[in-house]
């Protein structure tokens, strides 16, 4: 048998990112975590954390965070069927790590959230932003107990539920497209100069776009902008063109002072909420949070 307390320090490290939050959150010395831990990497004859700066499991310590939050939440689920009075974060109350994009947290994944702590009271949420093409490395990586994702196939351990199309839309500036596409001529030759808005490295929805109207690999000019509201605010301002869901542009793009560089040509991504395959109450119950709110804000799968 493993030492909860052990557990539970090991996996507030990881989470936290250092042996000081560790124990400021386990109300605890910072030498009582780190001497947890040691005693935890001595029982199993392997080093569980990268003493870094942010901590890291190691790959054995990646498999031990799992068994460490599934130990937790049992707990929890436990401690609720008995009546026992939740408290937020506590020894009552399930601290879930979930990952989720950046464009489904600024439109429906919050409502997700707040109905799930609204059904389970005392729980409280580690939200970790991914893309939504590498979002399902949060599980392998044991980093979180479910994800928002594109990947249909199901990580090992674990369970997939579709939950509806998120729509984006190519869109500018008035006056950006008539600087940049006069005539409306969205085509290769504009599109391989004009300035294009993208998330981060991993957001390829851009060239999903370029790819689709040209059919061919264009590289024109990048602004790097990490926000999904200062994406629309940026398109506004005529700094570029950029892909942009439906749940920020209500009423239309012209509502906002945009344009849509190709109108009728929308980029579709497919939506999943993949978690732990684990008859957990609270995790089945933030489960159907999930795809309720999914269902009311996403393009039917």
């Amino acid at each position: 048998m493993l030492d909860s307390s052990q557990l539970a320090a090991f996996a507030a490290v990881v989470r936290e990112g250092s042996f000081e939050k560790a124990a400021a959150t386990l109300h605890v010395t910072r030498s009582a975590v780190s001497q947890r831990v040691k005693l935890l990497e001595e029982r199993l004859g392997q080093v569980l954390v990268q003493r870094s700066s942010p901590c890291q499991a190691t790959a054995a310590g990646q498999a031990l965070l799992r068994h460490a939050r599934q130990v937790a939440l049992s707990e929890a689920d436990t401690l609720r069927t008995l009546g026992a009075a939740p408290e937020a974060g506590g020894a009552h109350g399930a601290h879930l790590a979930v990952g989720v994009n950046a464009d489904s947290l600024v439109t429906w994944f919050i409502a997700a959230l707040a109905a799930a702590q609204q059904a389970l009271p005392g729980t409280t949420f580690d939200v970790l932003v991914e893309d939504q093409d590498h979002s399902s490395d949060l599980l392998r990586e044991g980093r979180v107990i479910g994800t928002v994702t594109a990947e249909p196939r199901a990580v090992q351990g674990c369970e997939v539920h579709a939950l509806g199309t998120m729509r984006y839309r190519a869109v500018a500036s008035p006056g950006f497209m008539a600087q940049h596409f006069p005539g409306g001529a969205v085509d290769a030759a504009h599109l391989a100069r004009a300035p294009m808005l993208v998330f981060n490295r991993k957001d390829g929805l851009q060239h999903v776009f370029l790819r689709r109207i040209t059919r061919r690999a264009l590289q024109p000019p990048v602004h790097w902008l990490p926000s999904p509201e200062g994406f629309v605010r940026a398109a506004q301002a005529g700094m570029g063109w950029g892909m942009v869901p439906d749940g920020l542009l209500h009423g239309g793009p012209a509502a906002h002072g945009l344009a849509e560089l190709r109108p009728g040509a929308p980029v579709d991504v497919p939506l999943f909420w993949q978690c732990w395959r684990l008859h957990a109450p609270t995790l089945q119950g933030l489960t159907e949070a999930i795809r309720q709110a999914a269902a009311q804000a996403l393009q039917a799968a």
